[in-house]
């Protein structure tokens, strides 16, 4: 693969990973209501979530779900409903007198990954992110060559520009942060989040 068609690839990537979404949600609100630290652990974890996809991609997998679909509905379903819940639950976090899940009480397997797993299967459960791997960088991959080496070079260049992104996103939230932070600031930010979430996980199930 040639350095110029990686160029081309980050290219045609950077004005969709500057578009806000998920993640973009996700590390605004964590970094808020938590710390700089959390930031990057969302930016992580959606750079982790992305490796997934280049991985099921390189091995014909993520194309065996985009065919069929009854597979793709269960996944926009999946994703959907995990946006849902992230956005009620950052909702219900500005009510007084809510309290942390207690020991002993139910969560979800990935819950105490906190701002990690959020990332990391926001991005996982995302077809979007999928279809990126199927759709656009097959354009830029060549057939003189093995297709998993050029995949990984193209899936490092993704992550490379979403960790920048996200990261430079997580300095200018905790700079300004300090500025703004009140405890109604954080409640109306939460609120606003968790119905960005909401919003996000309806228009992912409902996609066709």
């Amino acid at each position: 693969m040639q350095w110029h068609q990686v160029l081309a690839f980050v290219a045609a990537v950077v004005p969709l990973t500057l578009i806000p979404g998920t993640s973009f949600t996700l590390v605004t609100q964590r970094v808020i209501a938590g710390s700089r630290a959390d930031g990057v652990r969302v930016a992580l974890g959606s750079a982790c979530g992305l490796l997934v996809h280049a991985t099921f991609a390189a091995i014909g997998l993520s194309s065996l779900v985009m065919a069929s679909a009854q597979a793709l509905t269960v996944v926009k379903l999946l994703g959907g409903l995990y946006l849902i819940w992230l956005g009620v639950t950052t909702w219900r976090s500005t009510r007084q007198g809510v309290q942390p899940a207690e020991p002993g009480r139910w969560r979800l397997p990935w819950a105490q990954l906190e701002s990690f797993g959020q990332g990391f299967w926001s991005n996982v459960l995302n077809p979007k992110a999928a279809s990126v791997y199927l759709t656009l960088v097959p354009q830029f991959v060549t057939s003189n060559s093995s297709v998993a080496p050029q995949m990984a070079t193209l899936a490092v260049a993704h992550v490379a520009v979403v960790l920048v992104w996200l990261l430079f996103w997580t300095s200018v939230v905790a700079a300004s942060r300090t500025r703004i932070d009140t405890p109604r600031f954080r409640r109306w930010t939460n609120r606003l989040a968790g119905a960005v979430l909401v919003a996000l996980g309806i228009r992912t199930a409902a996609a066709s």
